[in-house]
């Protein structure tokens, strides 16, 4: 592993790692400063020896101690308090006893010291065990919040790609029931030549979307292919009377956007413009880059919002709400979704989102 990688690691991500790392660098900090301390008071080189047996006493009662704090933190609190302050108070006093042994050993020639002596030594060494659990619980318990939060963001983004799938599977069966309703007409007027150009057409469009995961976001360009093939098998159906139009600025064709987001307000444009009218309607896609974002219309020349307002509502809502839910979904605040009537009739959908491009396609 080269050691960029290391570096650009956060410390606790191996948590094992981090504390053989802590351990270590602590208590070899220990030992040099208090063998530093005792050469410095005169009581000479002969002085690191029960510092060392000091310092390998408190690291393997601390490893032990990490071993029981270990099962004790996920326990309740009372359990956990009572337990650990239980476990220090047997630790220090082992700890201390070592401790003493071996200065006296050194020092004493081999007279244990009582009384208040040996009292001191058992309170700083609580004092420096306190200290050390201290520390353990206040990393682990870090680790553990750090470990819910991305837990939580987790699901969050869980939570949030399946309901995207949700609403993209809705549009999916809607469309499959129109196009397959439509070639059994024709194969009930035994025109079987146009049937089998739509179910060719039907199968390179389902293709072509089917190939993106219902969660991806896809090119503007994408996006607009996808829509010539939907728009190729309902010609067949309408032939002149559906009239669609592209109007993309080149500046917006990578743009980012949901997939299959605008074939239901195309879908909405020929049930409400196109089929009601004899004559048919023009359809117009339009996509066009308005500072850092994208504003995308869809409008028609059919009867517009007065005449079909409440028809609209009541048989559309449920695409139209899943638009605009894909789109909260997809860019939180950052969006906007317009309904409105345009100035010569007909209607008009119009969105705007933020102008993303594909992040690594970029850099490369």
């Amino acid at each position: 592993m080269a050691l960029e990688d290391l570096t650009s690691k956060p410390f606790f991500v191996d948590k094992n790692r981090a504390f053989w790392v802590l351990q270590s660098v602590g208590w070899s900090g220990y030992f040099i400063l208090r063998a530093l301390g005792g050469i410095a008071n005169n009581m000479g080189p002969l002085f690191i020896l029960p510092t060392a047996i000091a310092t390998a006493t408190g690291y393997c009662l601390t490893l032990i101690m990490a071993v029981i704090f270990r099962q004790l933190i996920t326990r309740q609190p009372r359990v956990t308090w009572g337990g650990s302050v239980t476990v220090v108070l047997i630790a220090s006093a082992i700890f201390s006893f070592i401790e003493v042994w071996a200065f006296t050993a050194f020092y004493r020639g081999g007279e244990m010291p009582s009384g208040l002596q040996f009292f001191g030594a058992i309170l700083l060494d609580f004092t420096l065990l306190v200290a050390w659990s201290g520390l353990y619980y206040g990393i682990n318990f870090y680790i553990l919040i750090e470990e819910q939060n991305d837990q939580l963001l987790r699901l969050e983004t869980q939570s949030s790609n399946a309901q995207l799938a949700m609403l993209r599977y809705q549009l999916n069966p809607h469309f499959l029931f129109n196009t397959l309703n439509s070639i059994s007409t024709l194969v009930l007027l035994k025109q079987t030549e146009r049937a089998n150009a739509m179910l060719s057409r039907l199968s390179s469009f389902l293709r072509y979307t089917l190939a993106n995961e219902p969660t991806a976001r896809v090119p503007l360009a994408q996006e607009v292919e996808t829509l010539k093939l939907y728009l190729e098998i309902e010609r067949m159906r309408f032939e002149e009377r559906l009239r669609p139009t592209f109007d993309i600025d080149p500046r917006v064709t990578r743009a980012r956007l949901p997939s299959l987001l605008l074939q239901p307000l195309v879908e909405n444009a020929i049930k409400y413009a196109v089929t009601p009218q004899e004559e048919g309607a023009e359809i117009r896609i339009s996509a066009q880059q308005v500072g850092n974002r994208v504003q995308i219309a869809v409008s028609d020349t059919g009867p517009g919002l007065q005449e079909k307002a409440i028809a609209r509502q009541s048989s559309t809502g449920v695409g139209l709400a899943n638009i605009r839910d894909r789109l909260v979904q997809a860019f939180g605040e950052e969006q906007r979704f317009d309904i409105e009537t345009n100035e010569d009739g007909g209607f008009r959908v119009l969105i705007e989102i933020p102008l993303q491009f594909d992040q690594a396609k970029e850099a490369a």
